[in-house]
C-alpha cells in the first residue's frame, strides 16, 4: 500500500483505473483505501504546484529563525501556533541548531515581508530575535523542479 501512496503523491490525478493498472491491484480496493487515507488524515489534501514566476505572479518568500522562548507546559507549540495564524505564514517548523523555529513567509515584495517581520513577528510574546533570508531562486520544491533541462551542446562524435 505504501506504493500506492507513493503514485498518489507523484500525480495525485491519477484515478483508481490507473492506479490499478500500475500497481495490480483491485480498482475498487484502491478506491476504499484512498477513502480511508483520506478520513484517517493520512492523506491531507490535494494540491496544484504552480510555478508563479513563470505565470508572470512573482511572489517573494523569505525564510526567518525565530529564537523562542518555550513555555511551561507547551513549549513551543503555544508560540508556533500563533505564528502560523497569519495568513503571510505558508509554513512553520521546529527545527534543531543556534535557533526554534523556521518559518517560511510569503509577500508581494521585500517590503511587505519586512513589514509583517517587524510588526507581527517579532512583536510576539516570547519571541528574543528573527533572521531573515531572502529566497533568491527556486530550483526544486517538495520534490518538484523549477529549472529547465541543460541542453547539451556537445557535438555527436561518430567512429
Amino acid at each position: 500500500m505504501r506504493d500506492l501512496l507513493v503514485l498518489l503523491e507523484q500525480d495525485a490525478r491519477r484515478t483508481p483505473a490507473q492506479l490499478a493498472e500500475l500497481t495490480g491491484l483491485p480498482e475498487n480496493q484502491i478506491a476504499e483505501q484512498i477513502q480511508e487515507w483520506e478520513k484517517g488524515g493520512v492523506i491531507r489534501r490535494y494540491k496544484t504546484v504552480v510555478d508563479w514566476e513563470r505565470y508572470g505572479d512573482e511572489k517573494v518568500f523569505a525564510f526567518i529563525d525565530v529564537s523562542v522562548t518555550p513555555e511551561r507546559g507547551t513549549g513551543f507549540d503555544d508560540v508556533a501556533a500563533r505564528i502560523y495564524r497569519f495568513p503571510e505564514v505558508h509554513s512553520v517548523y521546529l527545527v534543531s541548531g543556534a535557533q526554534d523555529l523556521r518559518v517560511v513567509v510569503q509577500g508581494r515584495n521585500m517590503k511587505e515581508v519586512a513589514n509583517f517581520v517587524a510588526e507581527k513577528l517579532a512583536t510576539i510574546e516570547l519571541v528574543n530575535s528573527t533572521t531573515t533570508h531572502f529566497l533568491l531562486k527556486k530550483y526544486k520544491d517538495d520534490g518538484d523542479l523549477f529549472t529547465e533541462a541543460e541542453v547539451n551542446h556537445r557535438l555527436v562524435i561518430a567512429p
